[in-house]
């Protein structure tokens, strides 16, 4: 998609623009009353929510492929997923990630606690994710499998949770997991690009760009643990955020 390799750097843009808002936000809604917005929630949660299911549909397969047919270091080094389909959808998730920043506009409107992990997770997958489209980055297409697959739960967990389905606490305890997972495997996977680069063979991805994305996921990594760790095993009153995690919090 030529116009992503083009204006790539909007993202930069979009994140300034996206602080401004979610502490601008905040102040104004100080000493306001919070917004319901469960239907708008519901909507917003469910489209995302589709829209995850069929990206993890189209590309698991091609990843299932790539591994069978060729192996684990050819579905980490070549960017052969950029084409056909599945490169559809490679654009498609990197869009994804301006569409998501509205995830924070119910947490700011209904007056939720908007934690530090919330607000810089979607900065930073943001830029790290439009920078490394123009690269067409070799271990992306597991980034990429992962977060569709993640976020099919996840978002439709939001959208059942908004329409105030009872699901049992275990599942949210579930997806929390799946996120650690995809941090874990996704510091993994940048350790393995990292290594075979550094032996001469060809890997798509510059050390600069792997260097970012071991730093991102291991932060990711330390952070959503930390979450974990506080919303479900810290003994009660140990916790000085939210007792209840993120993901339970947004829809309540």
């Amino acid at each position: 998609m030529q116009w992503m390799m083009k204006n790539w750097t909007l993202c930069f843009w979009y994140s300034a623009l996206y602080v401004i808002f979610v502490f601008g936000g905040k102040y104004y809604m100080e000493k306001r009353p919070r917004f319901d917005l469960r239907p708008a929630l519901a909507l917003w949660s469910a489209i995302l929510g589709i829209f995850s299911i069929f990206g993890a549909i189209r590309t698991i397969p091609e990843l299932a492929y790539v591994i069978h047919n060729h192996g684990f270091e050819f579905s980490v080094c070549n960017p052969s997923y950029f084409d056909g389909p599945t490169g559809f959808w490679a654009f498609m998730f990197t869009i994804s990630k301006v569409y998501e920043l509205g995830d924070t506009l119910f947490i700011v409107l209904r007056k939720q606690q908007l934690i530090f992990l919330h607000w810089y997770h979607h900065i930073s997958t943001l830029i790290y994710v439009w920078y490394s489209y123009t690269d067409h980055l070799g271990p992306g297409r597991w980034f990429m499998v992962m977060n569709y697959t993640v976020h099919a739960f996840m978002y439709s967990y939001y959208a059942l949770r908004a329409l105030r389905f009872k699901i049992p606490r275990p599942f949210s305890m579930t997806i929390t997991s799946l996120q650690i997972v995809q941090m874990v495997f996704g510091t993994f996977v940048n350790v393995w690009a990292y290594q075979i680069k550094s032996r001469g063979d060809f890997c798509q991805a510059t050390l600069h760009n792997l260097r970012y994305s071991l730093m991102m996921y291991a932060s990711y990594l330390i952070l959503f643990s930390y979450f974990f760790y506080n919303a479900y095993l810290a003994p009660k009153g140990k916790f000085t955020g939210n007792p209840k995690d993120e993901i339970v919090k947004k829809v309540e």
